[in-house]
């Protein structure tokens, strides 16, 4: 399940956002201050679920919601403000419910249990992936166990890459950076991603791997990573940053680096 939710009081904006992370710890959540930045996520992603603040110093809700609906017609709208003259308006672009704030736990989930579009459950996992201290990664509450460490570590270079493609040649130089290309490195990278896409497999997470002739990369919208969630400024994942990223991979240090400079 993925939610925005947009709304330019910060706290009310941490509020909404921890519920939705504690009461559904798989779901991805992108959250906004601003509502030109929650439309270019929206033309990213299948929002399923926006909650949305009404009376905003940049757009006003009810215009986001249209423009959100424009989008992806499916997608469920909950407004939560401190207005209650805006009803009206609310039922006319089919809004789900109209909490007023301030918001209740219980009222946040009595209205995700009455959407007008019920969210249809993922066929596939989506691995839940911790990048702060150790790299671990879980399906469900049980960790991955991983035949070969090699394969782990070229899984945790992937999800540093937070999607982007990698060549084989980049993949090689990093997982055996003190030795010079050959084909038999690259025989061993081959290994290593037939026993990645296995392991995937047996978890049914088959898709987040992405592979073409000569690069791969991963499907991020199939995961859910506390060092994704940092970025967005989730309160969750901010508060379990303790100055450790993949301690175990030397190669992570650059972004344990980039991380430090921009806290």
């Amino acid at each position: 399940m993925r939610f925005l939710v947009v709304d330019d009081e910060k706290h009310a904006l941490n509020y909404i956002s921890t519920i939705l992370k504690e009461t559904y710890p798989q779901a991805d959540i992108f959250s906004f201050c601003k509502t030109n930045d929650a439309v270019q996520k929206a033309k990213d992603i299948r929002c399923d679920v926006a909650f949305l603040d009404i009376q905003m110093d940049d757009k006003n809700g009810i215009e986001l919601a249209k423009e959100l609906k424009d989008i992806n017609s499916e997608t469920n709208i909950i407004f939560t403000t401190a207005y209650s003259e805006y009803a009206l308006d609310a039922h006319r672009v089919y809004a789900s419910d109209y909490l007023m704030k301030p918001v209740s736990c219980d009222s946040i989930l009595n209205a995700m249990d009455h959407l007008r579009n019920p969210v249809k459950p993922a066929d596939e996992n989506k691995l839940k992936i911790k990048c702060f201290g150790n790299f671990e990664v879980f399906s469900g509450d049980s960790p991955i166990h991983f035949k070969r460490s090699k394969t782990k570590e070229l899984f945790a270079y992937l999800v540093d890459r937070k999607g982007a493609t990698c060549s084989k040649n980049e993949l090689t130089a990093v997982l055996w950076e003190d030795k010079a290309d050959s084909d038999s490195l690259h025989s061993n990278l081959r290994n290593l991603i037939s026993d990645l896409q296995k392991t995937l497999a047996s978890v049914n997470a088959k898709s987040v791997l992405v592979k073409e002739r000569n690069s791969l990369a991963i499907n991020p919208d199939r995961i859910i990573c506390d060092y994704y969630d940092f970025i967005h400024q989730i309160p969750y994942a901010v508060n379990s940053y303790c100055g450790e990223y993949m301690s175990q991979f030397s190669w992570a240090e650059l972004t344990l680096a980039y991380i430090e400079n921009n806290r």
